[in-house]
């Protein structure tokens, strides 16, 4: 469906900016009016990474006003792979600041607003009240639900994606035309079910593809131009070069935008709706943890015992604790790799980061191997506390 402009137009365009903007001015849909629309808003990128970078670049080049981005991270070598924004004389430096100036390199004339904080229930109504639109580019799903819940409360529209591996997802989430994020994901997938990006991984220009989706709806949106995807989800699989829209009608039972809803507030705690890990896990590590030091220690005083890596091959590839067995998670929660593992030696297991090792480990206690203990922060805290020269990913 056709929607309104969301802002009204500005003053009128300097020499300067006719002559930049020039081959959106002539367009039909567009013109000059829309071009002082996009000067006018006030635009919301939360994070500066896969999704924000080239949402950010766009919406500059585009000539949106004013760009806010909320982002407290720093730039890492990882990052590079996909997060363009940034380059390799940023490592190390706060991304927020990186992505700034390359803002201001692609456009001096927008205005560009750092939010260098963690978004949370305390300062996300401050920030979103400052801006007419949001971009969605979080990685998790506790920040996914505080925008989304943010944005219901406070009437703001905002342009959702997600990534993993080679495929993606974007929409359009505003309660006064649609659905929200909760009609379509009510509740978030359990803990350990569906891994990160940086657990699975992320083909670099798949950031490029989706989030140049987001901009162009957020350019809709702004201009009131063409049908946004509002009561859509756009699917992508980049394997196929496949687009999939999918009807996403609004849930007259959601907690959040229904009409009975009982959500009228932000939730107390968002890690904890999300749940990083199962309550078998979180149990299970609470007495079966060792760290990285102590696994070394245990290793030079000889102690019997076998190390199990739970990760996936391809991680397995990149780095690996000398001496570990490979034995992915998925085999040891279906039970498949169970008997193979054995009775009578210490079992220790170790994944990237921690977490889904706890998993395996709550799969294992539950099947007898009461003895058996994890590594709290994996393989990157071997890399940190014990052995600096391997890579880390």
């Amino acid at each position: 469906m056709s929607l309104p402009p969301l802002v009204e137009p500005t003053a009128e365009l300097s020499i300067d900016e006719v002559r930049r903007y020039s081959r959106h001015l002539i367009i039909p849909d567009v013109r000059v009016e829309g071009q002082r629309r996009l000067k006018a808003a006030r635009v919301l990128c939360v994070g500066a990474g896969g999704l924000g970078s080239p949402a950010l670049m766009y919406l500059a080049a585009a000539g949106v006003g004013t760009l806010g981005i909320v982002e407290f991270d720093t730039v890492d070598e990882s990052n590079l792979q996909r997060q363009i924004i940034h380059g390799q004389s940023d490592i190390g430096r706060p991304k927020a600041e990186s992505a700034a100036a390359s803002i201001r390199e692609i456009n001096p004339h927008v205005e560009v607003v750092l939010h260098p904080v963690a978004l949370d229930r305390e300062n996300v109504r401050e920030i979103f009240a400052q801006y007419d639109l949001i971009v969605d580019g979080t990685d998790n799903f506790a920040t996914r639900y505080l925008v989304n819940d943010a944005a219901v409360l406070l009437g703001k529209p905002y342009v959702w994606g997600s990534i993993y591996r080679f495929d993606g997802q974007a929409s359009v989430f505003w309660a006064e035309h649609g659905p929200c994020y909760r009609c379509l994901y009510p509740e978030p997938p359990p803990p350990g079910m569906v891994p990160s990006c940086a657990e699975g991984g992320v083909l670099g220009v798949l950031c490029a593809s989706i989030g140049s989706i987001q901009v162009t709806e957020a350019i809709k949106l702004l201009t009131g131009i063409g049908e946004p995807l509002v009561g859509s989800l756009m699917v992508y699989d980049a394997l196929e070069m496949s687009y999939r829209k999918i009807r996403v009608r609004k849930d007259p039972a959601c907690d959040l935008c229904g009409p009975d809803a009982t959500q009228t507030d932000l939730l107390a705690d968002y890690d904890d709706f999300c749940g990083a890990l199962s309550a078998e896990a979180a149990d299970a590590t609470a007495t079966a943890t060792i760290t990285a030091v102590e696994l070394r220690e245990w290793r030079d005083a000889g102690k019997d015992f076998l190390l199990i890596d739970v990760r996936e091959p391809a991680e397995y590839d990149i780095v690996r604790i000398p001496g570990s067995q490979l034995v992915p998670k998925g085999d040891i929660v279906s039970g498949a790799a169970l008997a193979g593992l054995p009775q009578d030696r210490q079992l220790v297991l170790h994944c990237k980061s921690g977490v889904r090792s706890a998993e395996a480990l709550a799969a294992l206690h539950a099947a007898g191997f009461r003895d058996a203990v994890h590594v709290h922060g994996g393989v990157l805290a071997w890399v940190r506390d014990v052995d600096p020269s391997l890579p880390t990913y």
